[in-house]
Formats: structure tokens, sequence, C-alpha cells
């Protein structure tokens, strides 16, 4: 996977929930524009954006965004952290097949898996 771009609707908020979800993951966040801010990883790149037609975002009915944020503790971690920081539950981690993971959803309402 080459990146992914999720939308908002309020830039700040937004940056907000991610600058805190992924603060000590090492990733590095680019402000592109006023519309668009990245976190990069090495091989990969996770943005909001706020949309290009200048419609509202909506959330995808069936799409997920799945982050590997470490072991099961650190998998917890951050799903209470993610409710903290404003996030809802979608499901509270547990082992999920070969993964450890828990479901929230950002202030958007795009759903978020975070994993082992």
């Amino acid at each position: 996977m080459n990146y992914v771009v999720v939308g908002t609707n309020d830039m700040d908020a937004a940056t907000a929930f991610y600058d805190g979800l992924f603060d000590g993951l090492g990733l590095n966040k680019m402000v592109a524009s006023e519309r668009m801010t990245y976190w990069m990883g090495e091989d990969f790149a996770f943005a909001v954006a706020l949309p290009f037609d200048g419609q509202p975002a909506t959330n995808g009915n069936g799409t997920m965004v799945g982050f590997n944020v470490g072991p099961a503790e650190e998998v917890n971690r951050r799903h209470q952290l993610a409710i903290e920081l404003g996030g809802t539950n979608e499901g509270e981690p547990c082992q999920k097949g070969p993964k450890f993971s828990g479901y929230v959803r950002d202030l958007d309402h795009n759903k978020i898996c975070l994993s082992d």
C-alpha cells in the first residue's frame, strides 16, 4: 500500500486526534496544504483531507483503515487513547484471527483498526 486518505470536515480537530493517536509511533507529520495533512512512515502515508470537491466529508460504509501499533498492550492503550481523544468504540480489543485488534471511529466516523 502506498497511502490512505480519509476525509474530514474539521482539519484542526482531525489533526489533533491523529497527532495524539500516532504519538510515539515514529511517523513524520507533513502539512501539505490547508486542506491536507500527512503522517509518513517508512513505506506508507496516511492523510486527512478536506474533500477536493468542496462537499462534506462522509465515512465509507464498509471502509476501514488498519494500523499496526505494536503488541497487544499497545493496541489496548491506543484504543483507549482514541476514545479519550473523542473517538468512539467500534469493538473492544481482542484476538481476531491471527491479529489482536481493537476498532474505533475517528471524529468524522472513519473506521480504524488498531492491531499488533
